[in-house]
């Protein structure tokens, strides 16, 4: 059986080979909720998405301060005795010290609550770890120092929920602990004074998605509020919403409400720091309101990352907490200067890692991304501060797990330091945790992780990271995301709809921006920018005579150019400062071949071939039935293939047929015998469908011949061809002398797709394909085809 060619392993996969994702929300859903709130369909149906599909709720994401919050007093259960100690330490005059971390998180939380203790008259210091030589959180060096400088309370942010041994060392020494953090429960929490952390509230709390900022800024506004001075609790704002932002800490709930609140306040900050660093990244030119997350995204929350990265984390604290203006703009200097470098240490490395996955890398087998759904890169001289950025775009280029890692010497050995990022479909941590036995350190959550090993155990490492990988992830889907909310004319993308989006605002993690996409759009102009020629900016519009003509920008995808002369795109809409003019702009997110059918001038609509009899333009096509079984049906039990396929073979007993696309071969020996593949000789007990077979007429014929009693379907799709690529590969037969019939049935498994596909794709080019069933419009055969290949295996047997 013909299959279409894999794409080569270690190639980049390009946006032609993103997975679309295209919600199709209730339309009376949608216009319920437009007719209420007046917004655009379009964004209707985007919270819808959301799932925000009651009015009431619908009005609150709309207008935040609506919502009634519950007291965090009532929620945090150690709140009050938290207060309580730093309540007495400040009456009393003893030394507090904070302990944070070196990430936008970590330095703003600090910075926040060392201008909030310190405008309540605490004596407070503080502490950050260091990145090189210690790694994350609080430990016991930085305890015992503090012991030995009088420290009476310490408060962590944003770390010590997993420093059990730091924690208690503080105890014993008599000092007390707030830990304020935000990361996931360990099994046993360390014995602190008091806890404040989210992951302890009840799931629906508005009050659970706060970052290590937020639970900083919940315990200085609630202390002000004891101590009746609630003069300063505004400003903290500032630091509360760049924290926020930049640690990428969903905005929903009550995080929602104050970075909305935060946004506005933020270009008028009374904090030297906040307008220096908004001036040296350009930040304010062109706004007159309330700043965007992607202005925090994009251009603050980088330079205050870039500092915890690669250099000292108090320039960071240093510029958030000082009132000195000089003071402000020599700090925000360095973080534009540090940035600088940290985006330099980036594209080399980014650089370096793409050789080395086309030449193989150094002393391991050449890396193949897409045969071992992984990637795995080492390379000595990498900054341990950068190789999880380089991760993160080495997953959008290749659409794979990426691990990368770094050498670092050691007295004893030498030691691999890395970072992993995931994709939506892979559990990081879960993968560390498989690998447990050959890391000396790992942590994290399902996203990302960092760990450290040995070097002698990288081999190890790497294969079983491929094991887990190629267990877990199908083919199907080592290809990027892209989600999409709406399909857009071009006529709908006015001013009117940017600003309705702006009521969206603030948008970011389980909030994203609307992501729109619209068909059959014609490229008039596409020229690569930057000094790498590394973005591409196109000029688009459609072929209705009342469409605009927009520009769009494609971050990243300079080397894909020139892109088709018409093409789908996803985007997001922009607006774009230049030379003082504003207008609207696409961000584009993705792209494929137009699924439009041709347009043919008259006269020159391609025809049946020429070997077709007038008489009966379709006799060229046949499609033919299913054999019926023999006598009398056996009675089938369909169960999901839902564990290794070599471990369920020992108990079948029997014949056995395995089909499937890309199904795998045992080796021969006296214990395969009775195994078949794809077309059955002789009846078989057991059907193992590696994936089901292009359509319900397939699957009767293999039903038919196999005769089995038992169907083990492994829910998979295979690599069918795009709907352009279809119709090129059916030109091409149709042009091919032939004396048969085309056996349509045979075709689509040749292809893998049904064949009411093929008629569909016939029909769009111009083939009236009478006397098949009606079809519906190629985008949507192509839709069913991907959800025939889903259709669980219990509900199988209810068909036919």
């Amino acid at each position: 059986m013909a299959l279409p060619t894999a794409a080569s392993a270690s190639a980049p996969p390009t946006p032609l080979e993103q997975r679309w994702v295209i919600q199709s929300p209730h339309p009376d859903t949608v216009r319920r909720i437009a007719e209420h709130t007046g917004l655009s369909p379009l964004l209707a149906a985007v919270l819808v998405n959301h799932g925000i599909e009651e009015l009431e709720a619908a009005e609150i994401f709309l207008n935040p301060e609506q919502a009634q919050l519950p007291s965090p007093l009532n929620e945090f259960r150690d709140l009050p005795v938290s207060l309580d100690l730093l309540e007495q330490a400040i009456r009393q005059g003893d030394a507090i010290a904070i302990c944070g971390d070196y990430d936008a998180d970590g330095m703003t939380s600090t910075a926040l609550l060392l201008r909030a203790l310190r405008g309540l008259g605490a004596q407070i210091d503080y502490a950050i770890p260091s990145r090189m030589s210690e790694g994350y959180g609080i430990n016991r060096r930085i305890v015992e120092e503090f012991a030995e400088d009088g420290v009476r309370l310490i408060l962590t942010v944003d770390n010590g929920i997993a420093a059990y041994d730091p924690v208690a060392r503080a105890r014993d020494l008599g000092l007390a602990v707030i830990l304020t953090d935000h990361h996931d429960l360990p099994p046993q929490l360390p014995p602190a004074n008091a806890i404040l952390n989210p992951k302890l509230l009840d799931a629906q709390s508005p009050y659970r998605g706060l970052a290590g900022v937020g639970v900083a800024y919940v315990l200085a506004v609630c202390l002000a509020q004891r101590l009746g001075q609630t003069k300063q609790i505004t400003p903290l704002l500032a630091l509360f919403t760049l924290g926020t932002i930049a640690d990428l800490a969903p905005l929903t709930g009550v995080n929602r409400r104050w970075v909305k609140r935060g946004l506005k306040l933020l270009p008028q900050s009374s904090y030297a720091g906040v307008q220096a660093l908004i001036q040296v990244s350009g930040s304010g030119l062109g706004e007159k309101d309330a700043l965007k997350p992607d202005t925090i995204g994009f251009r603050l929350g980088p330079r205050i990352n870039a500092v915890g990265r690669i250099a000292d984390p108090q320039t960071v604290i240093d510029l958030l907490t000082t009132d000195d203006w000089s003071v402000a703009l020599d700090r925000a200097a360095d973080c534009e200067r540090i940035n600088r470098e940290r985006q330099q240490l980036c594209i080399q490395i980014e650089q370096q890692a793409i050789a080395m996955v086309r030449r193989g890398g150094e002393g391991l087998e050449a890396p193949h991304p897409h045969r071992d759904h992984v990637l795995v890169l080492v390379r000595a001289g990498w900054h341990h501060g950068v190789i999880g950025i380089v991760a993160s775009r080495l997953v959008e280029r290749y659409g794979v797990p990426v691990f990368i890692a770094t050498y670092e010497e050691d007295e004893d050995q030498d030691l691999l330091r890395g970072s992993a990022r995931g994709i939506p479909e892979f559990d990081v941590f879960a993968a560390l945790n498989h690998c447990r036995d050959c890391l000396d350190k790992f942590g994290g959550h399902r996203a990302a992780g960092g760990f450290t090993l040995s070097a002698q155990k990288l081999p190890e490492l790497r294969s079983k990271l491929i094991e887990f990988s190629q267990e877990c992830l199908e083919s199907s889907q080592l290809k990027p995301l892209v989600v999409i909310d709406a399909q857009a004319r071009f006529e709908d993308l006015n001013w009117d709809l940017f600003t309705q989006i702006d009521q969206l605002h603030p948008c970011g993690i389980d909030n994203p921006e609307p992501v729109f996409w619209t068909p059959d759009v014609r490229v008039i102009e596409q020229t690569q920018l930057g000094k790498q020629r590394n973005h591409l900016k196109l000029t688009v519009t459609t072929a209705s005579e009342s469409a605009p003509v927009f520009k769009a920008m494609a971050w990243r995808w300079g080397e894909y150019a020139p892109l088709p002369d018409c093409i789908d795109i996803a985007y997001r809409l922009r607006d774009n400062y230049w030379n003082g003019e504003r207008s609207l702009e696409l961000e584009l997110l993705g792209f494929r071949p137009s699924d439009a059918a041709p347009s043919w001038p008259q006269g020159e609509r391609p025809s049946a071939p020429q070997s077709s009899p007038p008489a009966a333009a379709d006799c060229w096509l046949q499609c033919p039935e299913p054999p019926l079984p023999e006598g009398p049906e056996r009675p089938r039990h369909w169960l999901p293939l839902d564990r290794p396929w070599d471990q369920l073979l020992p108990e079948i007993k029997g014949n056995i047929l395995v089909y499937g696309f890309d199904r795998p071969q045992l080796a021969p020996s006296p214990d395969t015998d009775g195994v078949e593949y794809d077309r059955p000789t002789q009846p078989c007990e057991t059907l193992i469908l590696w994936t089901l077979p292009p359509s319900w007429s397939h699957l009767q014929w293999l039903l038919a011949l196999g005769k089995p009693s038992t169907i083990y379907v492994r829910n998979a799709q295979p690599d069918f061809p795009s709907p352009q690529q279809l119709r090129s590969h059916l030109q091409t037969y149709l042009n091919q002398d032939r004396d048969q019939p085309i056996n349509l049935l045979a075709l689509g498994q040749t292809w893998w797709v049904a064949p009411s596909t093929l008629v569909a794709a016939l029909r769009e080019m111009g083939y009236p394909c009478r006397g098949f069933p009606k079809t519906v419009g190629l985008l949507q055969e192509f839709q069913r085809l991907r959800d025939w290949y889903a259709y669980p295996a219990h509900l199988l047997g209810n068909l036919g």
